[in-house]
């Protein structure tokens, strides 16, 4: 494979991201734990300090200026999260904190107020815990009954087993974009058409596309669809619900207090009109108007520039890793040009836990998660206790992917000099 020799996405953006310019334990940081979460360019960071600085004032409460200039930028950010996924309706957005909150939002207000015995909910093995515990907690009330797709033999959603699951008694499938362990992309758009033959609706998590790739969710035509701004250059403490209008409209509240209110009395409350009937209590103001900055900046690079940078890394990085013996990778092997899968590679190596792995690169100043990255199924599932993740971002380079892999070879040589 061939790699371009002009100047890259990453030279471009590197300066916008003054974390990235220290050393940590004497050397350059290399930052590739960005699925777990993204650094902030200065757009978002200064975007929070004049908001502190400037016009700090509570929203939608208050008819002076700073309240109205806040209000003003805090709902323009609803119309610029709907335009970057493509929602028919700026309503169709609900702020949350997290996507976690946003999946409790749909399990609480849909879930349990829609689902019954023998309802059946589909998810999949490689889910993330924030996808897994409130349909538990939802089965458990309802008596619904969980049914879990598996993988196929490149460890990937087994969209064959998942057509042998659906059935008439499918209520709700809810299911990962892009897995945060196996880097697959999930076909949501099939999926979704699939389950809504049956009369399903279906739930995308999003956590690891929205900040990587293009996502139009009325293409997908999705239900509900979450995301978390901490891992696409917002603030953490900030994410999104989307939601078809008509059923956030048919749904109840999930929290009650200020802000969700038409008319309250001492026996009885009325509730807005969406979105802010799911959105209770003095919200993240400054974190949601660093949103919009975030959205802004990932807007004026391109999504489809950011997929294809981070997709030419991607088969890079994994060129490098099929090459260190001892080392198995989890997830599909990217194709040609690195595309078809997310800029992150789960691995184990020989013996060496995962945690001694990341420890003592982190001593050169490389940053890699290790542990089960809130999918413990999905390591059972594979017969493992723990993996070792380097995951990529756009403002990440081919040299810093250089510096990784000789480093981690240089751990793996060190580790097998205990048993020789």
């Amino acid at each position: 494979m061939t790699y371009t020799q002009e100047r890259t996405l990453a030279d471009k953006v590197r300066s916008d991201f003054p974390i990235l310019h220290q050393e940590v334990n004497g050397k350059p940081l290399i930052y590739f734990d960005n699925a777990a979460t993204s650094q902030k360019p200065l757009l978002v960071l200064n975007t929070l300090r004049d908001y502190y600085e400037q016009y700090n004032s509570n929203v939608h409460r208050g008819v002076h200026t700073l309240s109205a200039k806040a209000t003003e930028a805090y709902e323009a950010v609803r119309d610029k999260v709907a335009a970057f996924v493509n929602a028919a309706s700026r309503q169709e957005i609900v702020f949350t904190r997290n996507a976690t909150e946003a999946i409790n939002l749909v399990a609480y207000s849909w879930g349990m107020n829609n689902l019954q015995q023998g309802d059946e909910i589909i998810l999949s093995v490689m889910e993330h815990h924030s996808n897994l515990v409130p349909w538990h907690f939802v089965a458990q009330k309802t008596g619904a009954v969980l049914k879990f797709v598996e993988l196929t033999p490149e460890e990937s959603f087994d969209l064959e087993q998942f057509k042998t699951l659906i059935s008439d008694k499918t209520k709700l499938v809810s299911v990962v974009h892009v897995s945060n362990t196996l880097g697959c992309i999930n076909p949501v758009t099939e999926i979704c058409a699939i389950a809504h033959q049956y009369g399903a609706k279906v739930l995308i998590d999003a956590c690891q596309s929205v900040p990587h790739m293009p996502i139009d969710v009325q293409q997908f035509d999705c239900d509900w669809l979450v995301a978390s701004g901490h891992k696409m250059c917002a603030p953490t403490g900030i994410g999104f619900l989307y939601g078809k209008l008509e059923l956030l409209r048919q749904m109840p509240p999930f929290f009650g207090g200020g802000e969700m209110i038409a008319e309250v009395f001492l026996d009885s409350s009325t509730y807005a009109d969406l979105p802010h009937k799911f959105e209770a209590g003095t919200p993240a103001i400054a974190e949601t108007i660093a949103l919009g900055a975030a959205v802004d900046y990932l807007s004026s690079i391109g999504m489809d520039k950011i997929y294809a940078y981070e997709s030419e890394l991607t088969g890079y990085l994994f060129d490098k890793l099929v090459q260190i013996p001892g080392i198995r990778l989890f997830g599909p092997l990217p194709k040609i040009a690195g595309l078809g899968r997310a800029a992150l590679a789960a691995f184990t190596a020989k013996d060496v836990h995962a945690n001694d792995i990341s420890t003592l690169l982190d001593q050169e100043g490389i940053a890699i998660r290790s542990g089960h990255h809130c999918t413990q199924p999905l390591h059972r599932h594979l017969g493992i206790a723990a993996t070792a993740r380097a995951s990529l971002s756009f403002y990440n380079t081919s040299e810093e992917i250089d510096v990784f892999v000789k480093a981690l070879k240089e751990t793996l040589d060190f580790f097998s000099s205990f048993g020789s």
